[in-house]
């Protein structure tokens, strides 16, 4: 939790004048019982980067959940649209991600790619959806796709 709230920390005060979001993704909360911050700062008005924190609240022992207890996943956005409501982006990420497939502990990196659609309100709200894959590459217990989804709800600073 330290490094996260670090990571948090250097990217706010890297950014104090850029354009930024900080978002929660609100299904991942209501649905897997898990708690997914994210952190946007732009570039341009085609281009971002941010990082995304997940914590998996579910327990071991129930049907469906996450493999991964933790991810860090930094990303890089490029925005496909000039309109100021709606916009299409594509993605790529790393995840850093740790947790347990059969029993056994793991830590491993996933390279990947996702899509969405981004709404941002003239009054700051901001929500986005996206959705993509990416691959865990370096260790042999980790499972080898890890999921990248959410419906995120957040604000502009």
């Amino acid at each position: 939790m330290k490094k996260i709230v670090f990571v948090l920390g250097l990217l706010f005060s890297l950014s104090i004048s850029a354009q930024r979001e900080i978002k929660l993704d609100v299904a991942d909360a209501l649905v897997i019982r898990s708690l997914e911050v994210s952190y946007e700062n732009y570039i341009n008005e085609e281009s971002s980067f941010g990082v995304s924190a997940l914590i998996n609240l579910t327990d071991e022992n129930v049907s469906f959940r996450y493999n991964e207890n933790w991810m860090i996943a930094p990303y890089y956005r490029h925005y496909f649209s000039s309109n100021e409501t709606w916009n299409f982006f594509g993605e790529g990420f790393l995840g850093i991600n740790s947790g347990k497939d059969n029993g056994v502990e793991y830590t491993d990196g996933a390279l990947g790619i996702a899509v969405g659609m981004k709404y941002i309100a003239s009054g700051g709200l901001v929500i986005d959806v996206y959705g993509g894959l990416g691959r865990n590459l370096f260790g042999s217990i980790s499972p080898i796709i890890v999921p990248r989804v959410g419906l995120n709800v957040g604000w502009r600073l």
